[in-house]
């Protein structure tokens, strides 16, 4: 007999709260959760798993999934989640216009500190905001651009004080402040907010 596997969603109950899971198989051999940055839930599946296997995992991993999409709501409430294109949906007239922003920003900050870089490299990088090289080659997480001003502002002052002290040191930490005065704030905020990599 042929077991039908039409399961689609699934509701999972934890507490008094319920969340939607969506179900998506295919030819893999393991079984996978994911929270989206937006709290969505999604199963990936084998082809081969019927509904009540399908039921029995969720339900045995619901405390999990109820913590994930309650961190995700949290951050939301405190205004921590950026709305981050994909950077494979950026048109080529975006991408100009995120690098010409950086370039702006490198160049202003650059007069004023009275140091001097190297090339502006933008990047989909996958846990740093931006990094500065020995020969002063600045690299940035595009995702800044979709961030507050002032927080790309800071990371744009901390990588160009590396131009002075290639460490993190109490007189590379003085540095930032004397040209960015609120950067504590900015750095902690920045801590707060995950990097996609969707």
């Amino acid at each position: 007999m042929t077991v039908q596997r039409k399961l689609l969603t699934h509701q999972i109950s934890n507490g008094n709260a319920e969340f939607p899971v969506e179900i998506k198989r295919s030819g893999r051999k393991t079984l996978g959760l994911e929270v989206k940055s937006d709290g969505t839930v999604i199963a990936r599946v084998p082809l081969k798993l019927t509904d009540g296997e399908i039921i029995e995992f969720l339900e045995k991993h619901s405390d999990w999934i109820a913590r994930k999409v309650f961190q995700v709501q949290e951050r939301k409430e405190k205004g921590e989640a950026a709305h981050i294109a994909p950077v494979n949906a950026l048109t080529p007239e975006e991408i100009e216009k995120i690098k010409e922003k950086f370039f702006r920003k490198v160049l202003l900050y650059s007069e004023r500190m009275g140091v001097t870089f190297g090339k502006i490299t933008i990047r989909n990088q996958k846990t740093r905001w931006g990094s500065c090289s020995s020969k002063g080659n600045l690299n940035f997480n595009y995702q800044l651009y979709y961030l507050p001003e002032e927080l790309l502002d800071y990371v744009v002052v901390h990588e160009l004080a590396h131009r002075r002290y290639m460490n993190h040191s109490a007189e590379f930490w003085k540095e930032v402040e004397t040209y960015f005065p609120d950067y504590l704030q900015c750095r902690k905020r920045l801590k707060q907010i995950s990097i996609e990599n969707d």
